[in-house]
């Protein structure tokens, strides 16, 4: 009777606790018992069983693999059958695969609902699935939160298999999206935070306080937090003190002098300025006597704050500009909050009321102390700052890409500057920016991308079209006549049109600023006159009122100019009847004047007719005012009429006024329109230009870079064969290189966003794609494409792989005789069972270790007791397969060295006899061309400056051995590796199949070649984290070189700036002339000596990694084939749980199919 018999037998009986009978020896296993004795056990277990889908029987025979006994008993039983446990339905879509009982079996006791074992999504096909690797790798996580669930609950009995099937699940945990990290370079005023800013689409870069940012490293990350996050690491206090010794050398000269500070540019200026920002109290004459130890104790809160990380966390980029500041602004780090102070100063104010003289004393006499205090805490921190880390949610970095600013080549700080040249060895893409001017008129592109730069990109291997982009910033600066001339676009048919639109708005301007200079002036009239007619109705009312209350009245503008005899009357009249009689004939002249005057203009009567009065006479009809004529008299009815007559002038007079101010609207408004038409059609043309410039620029730096790569190549041909060298041919096909050039103009994008309030309209483009920002944006996930979907790739053969690993161990079990089982044990099993260890994967502390570069996916602990043979040698697979693949490795390692010895130690020897034969010539020349303090600037920092003199005193050396370096790292290195290694488990696996009985080696071999799948595919993520770390490791070797001059030449330097007083300049560069002539020889031989030594040694250490890798593939190939001789559990729980992970593993391979079959038809619609 077999295990399944066992099941319902036990089943049958009444007795709560089923009878497991031992398992006879020779005994095959038969089919399973009816399918409703199983539910019978799983009824009276209280179990709740996830079925066997129909097509499950499929999978096993697709394979060539015999289906088990009780998928075959499963097939056929409808899908909703009411004895089965939950499953994931599939409808039409997808669905969301759970696990639930839905079964509510009356007589059973209350259980706890199950949890869900997965959560991903369910498709029926690959068409369903929305490819992208973010989202793949995202269900696939889920998938092996899902199987890491289901294996916690399983007996495995072996040890050896727990830690192999651990270490599958933490590698594929640890599998995330890759990171594609992007160097950005540019000289200061490139426009680099301008730049930043626009792609991140937030003012995350500080813009005012730039001094820190521009000189620290700056990388910004992607998170999925809402906030913004960094980390600001400073110096150690070892890093400060050597930046400090160089600060004091700038400042203090050779005879104990100050240097002149005033120039900020000079390198006196610059050290002062640091040393000053960080030290405030510290006055310039103090640093002659004061040593660097006596600096850093001046300040303890400096000191304590070196070598220490500042964690930021805002919650947006308002607050975390306010939050940077502090630590990279000096400005803003002094000037303080302006609200502050003056409330401070009020409080001071309100306080000081009152006090006593004695107060005020102790007042006077604590603002000392009070001032000291405040010039400690304004102290700034820029200058101590090593890096900076950013991590924020910008769409941009979303897809992994990884932004980094890095300082210029000329900071003096050595710490900033190594951190810089480890990004450049690290990074995977460069973006080289200048501002569009200096990037055609100064040819940026040949200088940035100079000789050295392109040695070591050919040292590195082929050029690769991504790695290097060019970035062409502030596009907007444009000056249309300037690229009309220098483009020849005067004939530009669109330009023309554009124009012709200019001139014709430029017209219809000038048209209506004269209409409306001619509307204007009669605006002006109008209310000349209107305000003229109310000051005579204002005094004829006052008149009016004057006469009614019978009091006297002077008119000033209706009364007639009388003599001064007229006047002395008037003026001695006692009032009454007559007097006003007088006063009124005396005004009427005046008032018939105005009225004439107002007729002329507004058609206002010049006259008014008295009643009871005689008529006027005109004062224009020749009368004087000593005439003898009777005048008319002036009334109170008469002002009254011409008081009306006035009122009616003036409503006239506003009609005119309001038909002729709407008709100066008209204009004004026309003028706005024309105006507004104007600037439209202006900036169309500033865009146009810009889009004329940007083209020609694109394809002169794209030229300029072939080119430098041609003189480069041809260079190289001639070195290596100079007989037979034609520079007419082409080594390379040059046009296929095609350097990515971007001109984008961040400024315009901005104020387009509205990301920055109060800046103002955009000044040439009137679209946000003509800025070239999203295509910039597009640019950093099309650089992660690539890692991407391989990273993705990987991950979901790596999920397939184990799934089915797990899958056919659950399934094969039992399957095989004991007899046959216990023969393959003792030849093949390398460990003996572990049957009474209780493993808990969830509380189990397993530790991965680091094994250098290969990550945490092949280390091993806590390694199971090995069996061995009558003479003490350990048997079974792992051990005959680490035997093996020690020969394998030792033949890699001396493969490598032979490769490496062959290819370049003859070419590294001449290229030293070349650098030490022009090196007095290459360190006079240096001398000779630069300012002399440059140059005892550069003595002082051991040839690294504004000019690295050690790069320069390489040249010849790197030149040489540049191509030879590309072809022998183009090359596969570990091409002979993987075939030895295939080899090697292929002809174990066939000597497993040998050894099986005749009866079951089909099952043996379906097994071995499952193994073969599971090696090959952790073999292939081995090899590809191997050559990643090769790679690594020759861009690292290939940079020692220049470390090492330097180190051999410290000497030189420091005896050349021993020399001081008159004359020290020419006896410096005697000492350095006559020190480099000494030693050149050694010195360079030493240095290829060196780069040889560390490839040597990289190729052991490649072995030493591979060691320890091959040893855990083969303790995974073991467990592979593990299944063929492990015993089965026939504990009732256990087999119900292999059951449901059949269920599950089986659905999980299938999932992860559609995934690949959807991943290979988005790689294919993506190339077409």
């Amino acid at each position: 009777m077999d295990y399944k018999e066992n099941i319902a037998s036990g089943t049958a009986s009444s007795s709560a606790v089923p009878f497991i009978k031992p398992e006879p020896v020779e005994h095959k296993i038969k089919p399973l018992s009816p399918a409703n004795s199983l539910d019978a056990f799983l009824h009276d277990a209280k179990g709740k069983v996830k079925p066997e889908p129909n097509d499950a029987a499929r999978v096993f025979l697709d394979r060539g693999l015999p289906v088990p006994t009780y998928v075959s008993s499963e097939v056929g039983r409808p899908l909703n059958d009411a004895s089965t446990g939950a499953f994931p339905v599939k409808k039409e879509g997808r669905n969301v695969a759970t696990v639930t009982a839905d079964k509510d079996h009356s007589n059973a006791q209350p259980q706890p609902q199950p949890q869900s074992l997965a959560s991903y999504e369910v498709y029926s096909t690959s068409d369903e699935i929305p490819y992208m690797p973010e989202t793949a790798l995202s269900e696939g996580m889920k998938m092996v939160k899902a199987m890491k669930t289901s294996i916690k609950k399983i007996d495995l009995g072996s040890k050896l298999r727990k830690d192999v099937w651990l270490r599958d699940i933490e590698s594929l945990e640890s599998q995330g999206s890759p990171t594609t990290m992007i160097a950005i370079c540019g000289a200061t005023g490139a426009g680099k935070s301008s730049i930043l800013n626009a792609i991140l689409d937030d003012n995350i870069v500080p813009t005012s306080g730039m001094r820190a940012c521009t000189a620290v490293v700056t990388e910004i990350a992607y998170h999925t937090k809402k906030t913004i996050d960094a980390d600001v690491s400073f110096l150690s206090e070892a890093e400060w003190k050597q930046e400090l010794a160089v600060l004091l050398d700038d400042l203090v000269d050779e005879d104990g002098n100050l240097k002149r500070t005033t120039d900020l540019k000079s390198d006196a200026g610059v050290a002062w300025h640091k040393v000053h920002a960080v030290y405030p109290s510290i006055k310039q004459e103090d640093l002659i006597w004061m040593t660097v130890d006596q600096i850093i104790a001046r300040d303890p809160k400096i000191a304590n704050i070196l070598g220490t990380t500042k964690n930021i966390v805002a919650k947006d980029s308002k607050a975390f500009a306010q939050e940077i500041s502090k630590y990279i602004d000096s400005k803003d780090q002094k000037r303080g909050d302006k609200k502050k102070d003056k409330e401070k100063s009020k409080d001071k104010e309100e306080k000081s009321k009152g006090q006593s003289l004695m107060d005020m004393l102790r007042g006077e006499s604590g603002k000392k102390k009070e001032k000291e205090k405040e010039s400690g805490d304004s102290a700034a921190f820029w200058p101590i700052i090593r890096q900076v880390r950013v991590r924020c949610s910008s769409a941009a970095l979303s897809t992994g890409a990884i932004l980094v600013d890095l300082p210029g080549v000329a900071d003096a700080n050595a710490a900033r500057n190594n951190i810089a040249k480890d990004y450049m060895k690290k990074c995977d893409c460069i973006w080289i920016l200048a501002p569009i001017t200096r990037a055609v008129d100064d040819k940026t592109a040949r200088d940035l991308l100079g000789d050295a730069f392109k040695m070591q990109l050919m040292m590195y291997g082929n050029y690769d079209a991504n790695s290097i982009t060019f970035v062409a910033t502030k596009c907007d600066d444009i000056s249309c006549s300037e690229v009309v001339r220098a483009l020849n676009l005067d004939d530009e048919p669109e330009l023309v049109e554009i124009e012709e639109r200019i001139d014709l708005c430029n017209d219809d301007i000038e048209e209506w600023n004269n209409k409306k200079l001619e509307v204007d002036k009669v605006v002006k009239g109008i209310e000349k006159q209107l305000n003229q007619i109310r000051d005579i109705r204002q005094e004829y009312e006052e008149h009016i009122e004057a006469m009614e209350n019978n009091k006297p009245f002077i008119p000033r503008l209706t009364g007639k100019k009388n003599s001064k005899k007229a006047g002395q009357k008037r003026k001695n009249t006692r009032g009454g009847k007559k007097s006003s009689a007088k006063r009124h004939r005396s005004y009427a002249s005046d008032d018939e004047d105005m009225s004439s005057d107002v007729n002329t203009d507004d058609g206002i009567s010049d006259g008014s007719d008295s009643e009871g009065s005689d008529e006027m006479t005109d004062s224009e009809s020749g009368s004087d005012s000593g005439s003898d004529n009777e005048e008319e008299e002036v009334t109170v009815k008469s002002l009254k009429e011409k008081n009306k007559e006035a009122g009616e002038a003036i409503r006239v007079g506003r009609q005119q006024l309001s038909e002729a101010r709407k008709t100066r609207k008209e204009a004004n408004d026309m003028l706005a329109t024309l105006k507004k038409r104007q600037a439209e059609a202006q900036k169309e043309k500033n865009a146009l230009c810009a889009r004329k410039r940007s083209e020609f620029s694109r394809d002169v730096l794209k030229e300029d870079f072939r080119t430098g790569l041609k003189d480069l190549d041809d260079a190289e041909a001639e070195k290596r064969d100079p007989d037979s060298f034609d520079p007419t041919v082409n080594i390379r096909n040059y046009e296929e290189i095609d350097l990515p050039v971007f001109t984008v103009s961040s400024r315009d994008y901005v104020r387009l966003r509205n990301q920055v309030k109060g800046d103002g309209d955009p000044s040439c483009f009137s679209n946000v794609e003509d800025t070239g920002v999203p295509a910039l944006q597009q640019w950093c996930h099309t650089l992660t494409i690539s890692s991407r979907e391989r990273a993705a790739r990987n991950f979901l053969v790596h999920l397939k792989t184990f799934a089915n690993a797990v899958r056919t161990y659950m399934e094969g079990i039992g399957e095989i005789t004991e007899t046959d089982r216990v023969a393959l044990r003792e030849k093949w099993e390398s460990s003996p069972p572990d049957d009474g260890l209780d493993f808990n994967f969830a509380s189990s502390d397993f530790d991965f270790g680091d094994l250098g570069n290969l990550g945490g996916l092949y280390s091993m602990q806590n390694k199971p007791a090995k069996k061995v043979d009558a003479y003490g040698e350990p048997t079974g697979v792992t051990p005959r397969l680490v035997k093996d693949f020690a020969a394998v490795i030792d033949e890699t390692i001396e493969e490598l060295q032979n490769r490496f010895k062959d290819g370049l130690e003859e070419k590294m020897q001449t290229g030293a006899e070349q650098a030490a034969a022009s090196a007095v010539t290459t360190s006079d020349t240096f001398a000779a061309s630069v300012h002399w303090a440059t140059y005892r600037a550069t003595l002082r920092r051991h040839g690294t400056f504004r000019q690295d003199l050690n790069v320069d005193l390489i040249n010849p050396m790197t030149r040489n051995i540049a191509s030879s370096w590309s072809k022998v790292f183009e090359a596969d290195l570990f091409s002979t590796f993987e075939m030895s290694s295939k080899a090697a488990i292929k002809k174990l696996v066939k000597e497993v199949e040998e050894s099986a009985a005749p009866t079951f080696k089909d099952r043996v071999r379906n097994q071995a070649e499952l193994s073969l799948e599971e090696a090959n595919v952790s073999l292939a993520k081995m090899l590809d984290t191997v050559r990643e770390t090769m790679n690594a490791e020759q861009k690292e070797v290939s940079r020692c070189l220049a470390p090492h001059v330097q180190d051999q030449l410290v000497d030189g330097y420091d005896r050349a700036m021993e020399e001081r007083g008159r004359g020290s300049v020419a006896r410096q560069k005697a000492v350095f002339h006559d020190f480099i002539d000494d030693v050149k020889d050694e010195v360079f031989t030493g240095g290829a000596d060196v780069i040889m030594t560390r490839l040597t040694h990289a190729a052991t250490a490649v072995g030493e990694a591979l060691e320890e890798a091959l040893a855990a593939l083969a303790e995974k190939v073991e467990v592979s084939l593990a299944v063929l001789w492990e015993g089965q559990r026939d504990d009732p729980s256990q087999i119900r749980k292999r059951l449901e992970m059949v269920t599950q593993m089986t659905e999980i391979t299938g999932q992860v199919q559609l995934w690949l079959e959807a991943e290979r038809a988005h790689r294919s619609s993506y190339a077409t």
